[in-house]
């Protein structure tokens, strides 16, 4: 996700302990392309999708390879050059070249994509978690519903106190639930099939690529826009490269391979030890740990594991939960964009007003659950609408860089992408077809009414990714203009 209160430059921690001094007498710190590439790398890669994927085999790796090189590269190249000339993050960049309330659709896109965001995350924690308790509980809906409400609003209390503690919680996760869970499942599925057991899938050369059933045998390579939403975030840091046209390119393909590994090895290690027709969206992660502790006999580990990778994942909500609704708040208070009911800070700086009316709404999707058939389609139908609705943000990214390089040629940019034009179609085309395939059911969920799958998936995009802010640009009124735009912060 992109932010909009990156620090100053002169703020930035130096990773290499290289400065030098600027013209202004403050020192200007530099990183290295590979600390770059490790900063990109942590704030994308995740096993959350790794069962997704998992249900195609083999073929996991063409569909995360492709959408790598369509949408990856493209939003981290045009990510950067963006960073890089204009400060003030998509609302600023889209606002520049396409004027301020396509910007404001931009900035309330990246805010609106976490209300479908977090039942859907919520509900693979409330699924990991069962293998803790009770692993029959993974697919009951009441169960689901009442873990995101609970935790939900749990996140919301600990956020409105400004924890500090909170700031450490996202390179633990990193570390305690991505990293060591999947190094430790890659290594019991490779000793797995060194022991000579059979892959639960094949993996012959024949299946590299997925069965063709039409567009329904490809839908669920959408969720892999998800997985690699984030890439542009870190281009803010090209400008302490001492090399940046040289350094970031390096930068972005040797993240690009970390994250694409984290990604696929996996998902493969789940298909060597689960069939597709029994993978669940949400709890494949656990199904294929128990699976293996089993076989090791070692089945005590499955809660060792689900307790860490639940603590991944609420320590990723509760680190970006208030980030898109304090950054909303604050470009409200100036342009007058919410009303000033919602732009209401607490004490300790945090965005309560606005969070509150997200988790009304969080709270509304996670009681669907509970009336839930499947709690995998269910899980499916909301990462579908996080999806689209991002991709509206990403859209007009990628026409912005392409305005400005015509309208504003001589804006110094530490970075300029090679042939923005055909990057930022190829990025652009991309984004459309995976909005379009998004409407279509994919063959896991063919026994689902098709009319309640558009219903949900198009009426979730209309209202929260259109209709609500073409209502709030309509009906704003001059007197929404906080009279201090100034940051709150938090009380001594």
């Amino acid at each position: 996700m992109t932010t909009t209160d990156e620090p100053a430059e002169s703020e930035r921690p130096a990773a290499t302990g290289t400065a030098v001094a600027q013209d202004d007498g403050t020192k200007r710190q530099f990183i290295s392309w590979l600390t770059l590439a490790f900063m990109t790398t942590a704030s994308v890669a995740s096993l959350r999708p790794a069962p997704t994927m998992a249900i195609y085999g083999l073929a996991a790796i063409f569909l995360y390879l492709l959408p790598a090189i369509v949408f990856l590269l493209p939003t981290a190249l045009v990510g950067a050059e963006l960073a890089s000339g204009w400060s003030g993050g998509i609302y600023r960049w889209v606002s520049e070249a396409l004027g301020k309330p396509l910007g404001f659709l931009a900035v309330w896109c990246q805010f609106a994509m976490t209300i479908a965001y977090y039942p859907s995350l919520l509900a693979y924690v409330a699924s990991t978690f069962a293998y803790v308790i009770d692993p029959s509980l993974a697919e009951n809906g009441l169960y689901v519903a009442i873990v995101i409400v609970t935790v939900y609003w749990s996140g919301v209390w600990i956020s409105s106190r400004g924890t500090k503690a909170i700031a450490g919680l996202s390179s633990f996760g990193l570390v305690v639930g991505t990293l060591v869970p999947g190094v430790l499942l890659v290594v019991l599925g490779l000793v797995f099939l060194g022991q000579g057991n059979p892959s639960a899938q094949p993996m012959s050369a024949d299946h590299w690529l997925p069965p063709w059933t039409g567009l329904a045998s490809l839908v669920l390579i959408v969720n892999n826009f998800l997985s690699y939403a984030g890439m542009e975030m870190n281009g803010v840091h090209v400008s302490s490269l001492r090399e940046p046209k040289r350094e970031y390119p390096k930068s972005m393909f040797l993240a690009t391979g970390l994250v694409l590994l984290i990604f696929i090895l996996p998902a493969l290690a789940i298909a060597w030890v689960m069939p597709s027709d029994q993978l669940s969206l949400t709890a494949g992660l656990m199904q294929a740990f128990q699976a293996f502790f089993e076989h090791f006999s070692i089945g005590w580990m499955t809660r060792v594991v689900g307790v860490m990778l639940v603590c991944a994942a609420l320590g990723g909500m509760l680190t970006w939960l208030s980030g898109p609704a304090k950054g909303l708040v604050l470009l409200s208070r100036q342009e007058g964009y919410l009303p000033p009911a919602f732009q209401k800070f607490n004490k300790a700086g945090s965005p309560t007003s606005i969070m509150v009316a997200q988790g009304v709404v969080t709270t509304l999707i996670g009681v669907l659950y509970a009336f839930s058939d499947s709690v995998s389609s269910s899980y499916w139908m909301f990462s579908v609408i996080t999806v689209q609705i991002y991709l509206i943000a990403y859209l007009l990214m990628f026409v912005a860089v392409v305005r400005l390089r015509r309208t504003q040629p001589d804006v110094e940019r530490g970075f300029r992408v090679p042939a923005v034009t055909w990057v930022a179609v190829v990025g652009f085309v991309a984004s459309v077809a995976a909005l379009v395939i998004g409407f279509v059911p994919p063959d896991q969920f063919a026994g689902q009414p098709l009319w309640r799958y558009l219903l949900i998936v198009g009426g979730g995009l209309l209202l929260l990714g259109i209709a609500i802010p073409a209502a709030l640009l309509k009906y704003r009124k001059p007197s929404w203009v906080h009279p201090d735009h100034r940051e709150p912060t938090a009380a001594p």
